[in-house]
Parts: structure tokens; sequence; C-alpha cells
């Protein structure tokens, strides 16, 4: 028998819900809003939950993450009167089991509960009969919040396939990380991994780079050259930002997907290569594909398997563990003593919106330890100077304060910005700063913010900051 947990503030829905889920056997417990839901939910008893949406005192796509805190997390079904495109999508990202849109016949409410704790029991059951389950091998991957942990869980689905894999996430999220950790816990963990940055490619030497050549096949190549392809026979080939992979190459790389044959440029023979793929990009690849930059056949052999990185400020919670984790190896390799963090110095760290993400938080890391060399605590002082500037420029008046239920309503409702509206003022901000602190320099701006000149270049022709500054890269 199962364990229920609703929380909506219709009652109605509740007896129906209720009537369904007993009629079935299993025990079920109503909550009609998050201050009492929360908490029965977090007690780790229950193995499924169905949420609404629109409740008294919250939105229920916002308690998701926390739902999924507790120990034994429970399945969610998000039910809401008011269905919306964006807010199914929000869900299914964030863990949830599926979105009902009320009024639904009591069919179309009782099957994905049926489907959800079957799920559940055998996993358990899966979980029971396991007597020693493997622990994945994540070398520099650090974080426990329930985001990591659900991207933990597609890693090592994806290790036990050989299905492609199509990670995505901002510049700086650690997409290679996760590249190598699929990989590392792959039965090809032996083999070679072998990695293609699609973005430093020569447009006119791709094809040799990765088919490879004969000797003679053009002017140059006096030897013969096995290509990356053919370096990744029995292991994994990882095309990092395939976005930047040229359109005219894309076909003759479907094919190689197809058939795991190709041939070198200047040969009349074929060979084959074994390998398991592996892509990553920081750009919408179905938007490319409308605008006919990107193959869409290419795009649907990449994407069988698809995990995408959170950003940085989406896991604030990991910020301090992968701080503290960084910097105790950082001191280990140069032979110091372990420094500490003073409060002001963790604040910082937590209040910065890190646009470029893990990479840029371990720059940042690695700078204040080369100015706190010989000192035993860090301070917000030994951090970059970009970063304490915009620190300083957002506490002097330039920050949204958090409101507080409890003081009434906002000042100024009708105006306060759509969640949206207001990061891209903030990217556009950083940008501005960004270019100044720099000076004007695209190397330095890329180092400083850890983004790649091509992400680079496209946030600022997104966010018309070129234009604006006359900035001359």
């Amino acid at each position: 028998m199962a364990s229920v947990l609703i929380i909506d503030d219709d009652r109605v829905v509740c007896d129906m819900l209720s009537n369904i889920i007993q009629d079935m056997g299993h025990s079920v417990t109503c909550c009609h809003k998050l201050a009492s839901g929360l908490p029965e939910a977090a007690a780790g008893k229950y193995d499924l939950v169905l949420l609404d949406v629109g409740l008294p005192d919250g939105n229920g796509l916002d308690a998701i993450e926390r739902i999924q805190k507790a120990e034994f997390a429970p399945q969610i079904i998000i039910i809401t009167g008011a269905g919306d495109r964006n807010g199914a999508e929000l869900a299914i990202r964030n863990g949830a089991w599926d979105y009902i849109e009320k009024p639904a016949s009591v069919h179309d409410m009782a099957l994905p509960i049926m489907r959800a704790l079957q799920y559940r029991e055998e996993r358990a059951a899966l979980g029971r009969c396991a007597a020693a389950p493997k622990l994945l091998v994540l070398d520099g991957i650090i974080g426990s919040c329930p985001r990591m942990k659900g991207r933990f869980e597609l890693v090592a689905q994806a290790a036990n396939s050989e299905m492609n894999v199509l990670i995505t996430g901002e510049t700086g999220t650690g997409k290679e990380l996760f590249a190598y950790a699929i990989h590392n816990n792959s039965l090809r963990a032996k083999k070679p991994f072998v990695v293609v940055d699609c973005s430093a490619l020569p447009e006119t030497l791709v094809e040799s780079i990765l088919f490879g050549h004969v000797r003679g096949a053009f002017t140059g190549a006096e030897k013969a050259r096995e290509g990356l392809i053919k370096q990744a026979d029995g292991g994994t080939l990882f095309l990092d930002e395939v976005g930047e992979l040229p359109f005219s190459v894309q076909k003759t790389f479907l094919r190689v997907l197809q058939e795991r044959r190709f041939r070198p440029l200047g040969s009349s023979t074929e060979i084959t290569s074994d390998f398991r793929l592996i892509a990553a990009t920081n750009r919408d690849l179905q938007k490319m594909v409308h605008e006919g930059t990107f193959r869409h056949d290419f795009l649907f052999r990449l994407r069988s398997f698809i995990i995408e990185l959170p950003p940085l400020r989406d896991r604030g919670e990991d910020i301090a563990e992968i701080a503290k984790h960084h910097v105790a190896k950082l001191c280990e390799r140069h032979g110091i003593g372990l420094k500490g963090f003073s409060p002001g110095l963790m604040e910082a760290l937590l209040t910065y919106k890190w646009p470029g993400n893990v990479r840029e938080l371990l720059h940042a890391l690695e700078r204040s330890l080369a100015a706190a060399f010989h000192e035993p605590t860090l301070f917000t002082q030994h951090l970059p100077e970009y970063i304490r500037i915009d620190l300083a420029r957002h506490a002097v008046g330039g920050a949204i304060q958090p409101h507080n239920a409890a003081d009434g309503e906002p000042a100024c409702r009708e105006t306060f910005p759509s969640l949206r509206a207001y990061r891209e003022n903030m990217d556009r901000k950083y940008l501005m700063e960004l270019i100044t602190v720099a000076g004007n320099n695209m190397r330095e701006a890329c180092r400083i913010s850890g983004l790649s000149r091509s992400r680079l270049y496209d946030l600022l022709k997104d966010h018309n900051v070129t234009n604006c500054s006359q900035a001359n890269f």
C-alpha cells in the first residue's frame, strides 16, 4: 500500500482524488495550503504528492524543489486549473512526473497516479535486490542540491546505454566534466575519450582533422594522419560546442553516426570506428534549425538522450561546497595551509550571480588564493576587482530588495518587472561593465567572464551591447 499526499485548496478535487486513490487500495492525506503540505512532504513518508499550482499561500511549481529535498523524495504530479505550456515545461524540467490540467476525467486522473506508483514500486524493488549498487565516479563534479542529484541519475542512465547524448547548458556549467563522467562510468571507461572542440576547428581542415587523410591527399599532406573519429575507436567521441560544427560537415558526419564508417580524405577505402558519441552545446540548436544553420536530421541523431545542466545561480546551495572543495585542492597543490573563509566572503559568493557559472567561480577563487597566498583567511577584498565592483554597485540602491508578505503589498506592483525582464536587464548591465573592466579587450573579457569568444559575441549581440558601447574588440 502506497501513501499519497494531496496539496490542493479545492476540497471537491481533494475528495475526488481521495476516492480514486483509496479505491486503488492506497492511503491518502489532504492539505489545503503549502504551509501545512510542505512539512508533511518533507517527512519522507509519502510515495506520491499531487500538487496544485495556484495555492492560497504560494505557487506549487516553486515548491517542487523543496519537496525533492526530502530524504526519500516522492514522485510529484502537478494538477492545475490554469494549464500553461511554460508551467508544464518548468514542472517536467524540475522533476515532476506529470502535469495534469483540471477538470479531468476520473480515468485521466487515475492513469498517471497508477503509473507513478508502479514506477516507484519497481525502483524500490530494484533497490532492495541490488546487493552492491555501483557508485558513480564523479571526479571534479561537486553538488548535492536536488537538481544536481537528478542530473547524476541521468549520468548513470546514460552510462548504462550506448545512446548518443546531448549535454546542454550555459558556458561554464561543466558539460565536459559530465561527458567524462558518462564515459568513466560506462563499459568504455578504459578506452580513449577524445575531445573535439568544434569552435576551434579551422573550416578548411575540419574534414582532415575529423576523418584523417592519406599521404598526398592535399597540398602539405606529406604523410598519412589518423583522424579524431578513428582515434575514438572503442571509446567515446566528445563533440564540444557542437553548434559550431560547420553546416557542410554535418551531413557527412550524419552518415558516420548511422554507419560508423567513413573514408579518410584522399582514400578509396572506407574504415570503421566503434565510438560512442557525446555532444555538448551552450546554444539553442532548435532555434538554429529554424534559422537554417543546423541540420534537423543531425539534431535528431544527437539528442537521443538529453542532459540539461542548471546554471550556478539556480543551485546556490552548492556554492559553499564547491568553493571549499576547490580551495582545499588549490592549497594542497601549492603546498600551503588550508585557508579559512570569512563570513563576508561567503556572503559575497552567495550574492554574486556568476554569469560564467562554475568556471567563473573557480577562476575567482584561484585569483583570491593568489592574492591571499600567505594569509590564513580569504576575505572579500581578495576577490577579483570586477566582482567587488558588481557587488558594490548593486548594494548602492541598484538591487531589488526581497519582499516580505507580512509587510504588505510592494509599493510599485504594476511596474514590478518580470523575472525574464529583470535577468535580461542584469545581463546587459553585466556585459556593459565587463567591457569597461576588460578595457575593451576581448581576450581579457573572455578570461574574466569565463565565456568562450563565440558565446560572448552572441550575448553582446543579443543584448545590443556592442552598438551601445561602441566597443572595438
